[in-house]
């Protein structure tokens, strides 16, 4: 992966000298190319006006080192999680509308990914949502038409905050590891949608017995035993669909401007904390519903199927050992959990490492896993990797390729 600011705000690659030599030891590695964040922020400046010259650029310079790209269609804001170097906001035509972003219980917004209830909301120019992201996914798909399925190899769809398919439940302005986090449903097109869903049950509401950000489960009363309530149950399984819907609508949009073309992706968060306890809250919250006799990666990974998309994961670099116990996080179990989902379901098991690591236990740990990995990301490419890091990741990019 390619620094989140290789493309400036104003559409330009920021030094491009300094990264002709970053790609120039990237092809030394023998590593096959490199993934990049298209940014919707950046790239649509105004309406249907698209602006890919800084993309073209970039691929022309991995044409002339041999290197293959895999974009991100970016439509969430750079700023404000785990990494981020950058602050990216959404197009201005966009961050000045009003009742399309998710909110919490206190009524607190996140601009950072359009409510996924705000698909069908129309913005001035008359534009749905999901309008906006098909025009933008067949611009850039006729941009780059001569690139798809031999330079640009790959398009992972951006489908929430991150570009993973989840809801924006810790946010770190209002977050701290390792908090169980908040539903994201209080928004006007939200609550109208949950009202409806469950008029006949008298369910109209979002559950307020499920804590704040860093509550831990046995302190709320919703992950002490609510949530296998009936309500609990009618409230999850609305939760998660609505955001399966949306993931699917997205997809939809995307297969229609690529086509067979180019192979697609999706990711999924890798939500490790208190994947031990019951409840499985800080999944819950983001809208996996992985409790309950549910398993939530599988019915990602079938949506992911019937929309011809891989499933890519994170945090493949982490042991359970390493992580606090008191957060009852679990991220090897996890990482099997949804790798052996995408097995079942048939399609690509992609993966990549949660947080910037060097060390050959990180890569081992990664390698563990190599066997049933279709492709695997490394984030992320910066002096270190090239300085001190360099030999061992030479090493470990040799070691994959290895049959």
């Amino acid at each position: 992966m390619l620094s989140l600011t290789t493309v400036t705000n104003d559409g330009n690659i920021g030094n491009k000298g300094h990264l002709a030599w970053e790609l120039d030891k990237l092809r030394e590695s023998n590593a096959d190319g490199f993934m990049v964040d298209v940014w919707w922020g950046i790239t649509e400046p105004q309406p249907k006006a698209y602006n890919f010259g800084a993309y073209q650029e970039l691929v022309e310079m991995a044409e002339e080192r041999g290197l293959k790209v895999q974009f991100v269609t970016s439509f969430h804001q750079c700023g404000g999680n785990v990494g981020d170097d950058c602050f990216i906001p959404l197009p201005s035509f966009v961050t000045q509308q009003s009742d399309i972003w998710f909110k919490d219980q206190n009524g607190a917004e996140t601009k950072e990914y359009i409510s996924f209830f705000a698909d069908d909301v129309a913005m001035d120019d008359g534009r749905t949502v999901l309008d906006m992201y098909a025009d933008w996914f067949s611009a850039l798909a006729s941009t780059f038409a001569s690139k798809l399925g031999n330079t640009v190899t790959e398009v992972q769809v951006g489908l929430g905050p991150c570009g993973e398919l989840r809801y924006p439940a810790y946010p770190l302005s209002r977050w701290s590891f390792c908090g169980v986090g908040e539903f994201q449903c209080w928004d006007k097109h939200a609550l109208a949608n949950l009202s409806a869903a469950g008029q006949s049950r008298g369910y109209t509401s979002p559950p307020t017995n499920a804590g704040s950000y860093n509550s831990k489960p046995w302190d709320t009363e919703f992950f002490n035993g609510g949530y296998k309530s009936d309500y609990g149950k009618f409230f999850l399984d609305w939760y998660f669909g609505s955001m399966k819907s949306h993931g699917a609508r997205v997809l939809q949009k995307a297969n229609s401007a690529f086509g067979s073309r180019v192979a697609l992706a999706g990711k999924v968060a890798g939500i490790h904390w208190w994947y031990g306890h019951e409840s499985h809250a800080s999944e819950v919250t983001a809208g996996y519903y992985n409790t309950d006799s549910r398993n939530a990666y599988a019915e990602i990974a079938d949506v992911f199927a019937a929309n011809s998309a891989a499933l890519d994961f994170t945090c493949l670099e982490m042991r359970n050992h390493e992580q606090p116990s008191e957060c009852k996080s679990q991220p090897e179990d996890l990482v099997n959990q949804v790798r052996n989902a995408a097995v079942q379901k048939q399609i690509h098991f992609n993966g990549e490492n949660a947080l910037p690591r060097y060390d050959w236990t990180a890569y081992e740990k990664i390698l563990q896993n190599k066997r049933d990995l279709f492709a695997f990301t490394y984030l992320r490419l910066t002096q270190q990797l090239l300085g001190e890091g360099y030999d061992a990741f030479k090493r470990f990019v040799h070691q994959m390729h290895q049959s």
